[in-house]
């Protein structure tokens, strides 16, 4: 799986870091990071952040 966050749309609500914080993460200057292809074990968690992001700023992809 590929983990796309649309930069534009992300208002950094963290609600991903939250969900899924082994892939998303805010930096020292608050701004979004994450893990582009994670591991295969943190799916679940990963469509749980895409869920819960208030904008829909992050996609799935297969990989």
């Amino acid at each position: 799986m590929r983990v796309i966050v649309d930069r534009v749309l992300c208002q950094v609500h963290a609600q991903c870091v939250f969900a899924a914080p082994e892939v998303f993460e805010l930096d020292d200057d608050d701004q979004l990071v994450y893990v582009a292809e994670p591991d295969d074990g943190l799916i679940d968690a990963v469509e749980e952040a895409a869920r819960a992001c208030p904008v829909q700023a992050i996609f799935l992809e297969e990989a």
